[in-house]
């Protein structure tokens, strides 16, 4: 019984850690977007380019997803 509470355990830990992970990420990843049409409507092309490559950078790692999963 003990080794299914610390098998249990760590899989509630496990799946907190995701949760949090895609909290973050969504947070982030708006954060950029927003930080984008920003750039955008102040006509800040260095800035655009800079926050486009870090969205970017993120979707290729496939650290992103644009499902709602």
């Amino acid at each position: 019984m003990d080794k299914m509470k610390v098998t249990y355990e760590a899989m509630l830990g496990l799946t907190a850690e995701m949760v949090l992970d895609e909290a973050v990420l969504k947070f982030r990843t708006d954060k950029i977007y927003h930080a984008i049409d920003r750039a955008l409507a102040a006509g800040d092309e260095d800035s655009f380019h800079r926050l486009a490559s870090e969205l970017n950078v993120i979707k290729s790692d496939g650290l992103y997803r644009t499902s709602s999963s």
